[in-house]
């Protein structure tokens, strides 16, 4: 495994200490991990919705109204349910 030093204000080393003495984190070590993958997460998941809209965008305009579109939804969930 790596390692990685950093510097931190003296607010920031306060507030991963309270983190740490909570009890929800054994160190800070384990603290930083968690917030590091919490982040990659989060970047997934910013990029899954992305390529959702580069999708819609891609598919071009619509014919339908918004009036329309959701009649139809809920026709389907009728259909399904």
């Amino acid at each position: 495994m790596a390692k990685l030093s950093i510097r931190l204000t003296d607010k920031m080393k306060q507030f991963v200490d309270d983190q740490t003495q909570g009890g929800q984190f054994a160190n800070e070590e384990a603290y930083i991990q968690d917030l590091i993958s919490q982040d990659q997460e989060r970047q997934r998941e910013v990029a899954r919705i992305q390529a959702i809209v580069d999708e819609g965008i891609a598919s071009g305009e619509c014919d339908e109204s918004m009036q329309d579109i959701l009649r139809s939804l809920k026709h389907r969930r009728g259909r399904t349910a």
